[in-house]
This record gives structure tokens, sequence and C-alpha cells, in this order.
């Protein structure tokens, strides 16, 4: 699913400013007889404007716009769960300039749709822009008062408990069957067509809990409609450090955070994905990017290209486990 970032003036030309003074020597240090790019780049966005991917990618274009000295232009493809956009990058020539803005829902709904191109065959990691944990929020009466309490629950009356999750296939389906395998629970998932509906179901009472993004629900969670109980990441988030994570709660050796990245079609030349690569992490290592992405509870997690290409498959193979062991078939 799209984790939506709540839109924010600066996204656009304006937050490109800031990054481009740091680029005359990281310019320098590149292959000078690289011949490209020889046109127009394209950051495929597997989504609608608006959502997470799109906030990601607009920043990057108007910086990589001004140092490669070529038009760079986001071009949202949405549809299908990101499997259009993906499927377009999958089949563009392998020349570096049509490139995919990925995040973890990319991994997730490969697993559930039949799809022209394989996940880990098909692209070619370039560089890992941003992560950001998950948050369990309860419904806010008669809800959970923390994870260890609902683990309880669980355990005691199998299937009682009602999550919701913005999609089936999403990575908030698969973090909350990840996290009941590893827990040995099990609890009923309840599909809604996306995060708003099911945010109002939590509220209404109709679910017990439900696992996604920070910036999904975080207008709610500000006015405190909704409790949440519980941060996924391996570590407390430094934007809630009172917050403790599943793993404090619990005992249980299990945590998710969901990840962005930029990913190529499979045979772009590795020069080609090193330049890219060191642009990127330049860009998403700036302060001002940095402050882009705090103010949406992410934050910057730049990877050289060997350390993000085993990233996504650990990442890749993770889900399609998931996967397997609930049964989860494409359709």
């Amino acid at each position: 699913m799209p984790h939506a970032f709540h839109r924010r003036a600066a996204i656009g030309a304006g937050l490109a400013l800031p990054f481009i003074g740091t680029r005359a020597a990281i310019a320098q240090s590149l292959p000078s007889q690289l011949a490209w790019p020889s046109q127009q780049v394209r950051l495929v966005v597997p989504f609608t404007p608006g959502g997470s991917n799109d906030a990601v990618a607009r920043p990057i274009a108007d910086a990589l716009q001004q140092t490669l000295g070529r038009p760079v232009m986001v071009d949202n493809r949405p549809g299908a769960g990101s499997t259009i956009g993906a499927a377009f990058v999958a089949n563009a020539a392998p020349d570096g300039h049509t490139l995919l803005i990925a995040s973890s829902s990319f991994v997730t709904s490969s697993t559930i749709h039949r799809t022209t191109y394989d996940a880990m065959e098909s692209f070619e990691g370039v560089a890992r822009v941003c992560t950001a944990p998950m948050i369990v929020v309860t419904k806010p009466r008669g809800g959970f008062p923390n994870m260890r309490a609902l683990v309880d629950f669980a355990r005691a009356n199998p299937g009682r408990v009602q999550y919701g999750t913005a999609g089936l296939g999403g990575i908030g389906h698969f973090a909350m069957e990840s996290f009941c395998l590893d827990a040995g629970i099990r609890m009923e998932v309840i599909p809604y067509a996306g995060i708003s509906p099911s945010t109002a179901d939590l509220i209404a009472g109709r679910i017990d809990v439900l696992i996604t993004t920070m910036a999904s629900v975080k207008g709610l969670v500000d006015a405190g409609t909704v409790p949440v109980i519980a941060y996924t990441g391996l570590e407390r988030s430094p934007f809630a450090p009172d917050l403790p994570t599943i793993r404090e709660q619990t005992g249980i050796d299990w945590a998710v955070d969901v990840w962005w990245g930029v990913l190529a079609p499979r045979g772009v030349p590795r020069a080609i994905r090193q330049r890219l690569n060191t642009e990127i992490n330049a860009i998403v290592s700036t302060p001002a990017y940095a402050r882009h992405l705090r103010a949406e509870g992410a934050a910057p997690a730049p990877l050289d290209l060997d350390a993000f290409a085993s990233f996504l498959r650990t990442d890749i193979t993770r889900w399609r486990r998931v996967a397997a062991a609930i049964n989860l078939k494409p359709e």
C-alpha cells in the first residue's frame, strides 16, 4: 500500500536548492568518460501523486536535474498495488534513463499479483533512500493498553483479535502476519480499500488494532483520537523516545521498518548505478532532506550498491516466506 506522507509545500524545486552546494567535489570524483545521461531521466512512481513514494521522489528529481544537467521527470504510473509502474520499469531499456521509486510494498505486492517481472531478478538496486518504523494503534475505547496485553489475549483467544489493513498483500498485512507467526498467535485480518476506511472502523471500535506508518495516521495520533501502543522498529524512534518497541514489550525478537529506494531495470551498467548511488546518497545525507523526512517520521538510510543489493535480497526472501507460511498466492 502507498504509505501516504502528508504533503507539504516545501516539496518541489525550492527544497532541492540546499542539496546543490555539496555537489562540486562529488562531480569531480565521478567517471568523466561515462556518457550518461544522454537524455531525460525518468523516475517512475508506481502510485498516484501525493503519496510517500512521490514525496521521496520529487526532491531527488529536482536535485538530480541540477547535478546531471539533464531533465529529470517524475512519472506517476499507479495501479495494481504498484505493479503497473514496476512492470513499466522492468521492461524499459537498461540504459539508466528509467528508474523506479520503490518501497516495501513493491516487494509485498509482487507476492500477491501475477506480474510480468520478478522482484528479485528483474531489477538492480540503485540506492536506498530512507526507512521508517511502523506503529501499532488500538481502538480508543476498550483497546489494548500495550503489546504484552494484546499478545496474552490473542494467545488465550485465537482469532478473536481483529486487525485492519489497507489491503491484502500490503506491508501492513505482511508485517502483522509476520509478527503473529513469530509470536505464535492468530489474529483475524480485516482488509480495507485503503487506510482511511480502516482507521474509521478502528475509531468506531469495529476492529481492535491497526499496524501502519505514523505518517498515515499522524493527525489522529496528534489529536489523541487513537492510542499508539508500540513501534515496530529494532530500537525506539527518536520521534517518540518514550514509546517502547514491540520487542521490548513482548520479548519476541521481531521488528520491521518500511523502506524507500531507487531501482533500475536489470542490466543497467554498474558504472551508471554507481554514479546514481553516489549522487542520491549525497542528496539524502543533506540536512535539508533529513528535515524533510523527519517531518514525516522517516530517516535517511543510504547504503552503497552492494549493501543495498544484499538488503533487497533479504527483504524479498523474508516476505516471500511469510506469503508461503500464510498460504497467500498470486491472483
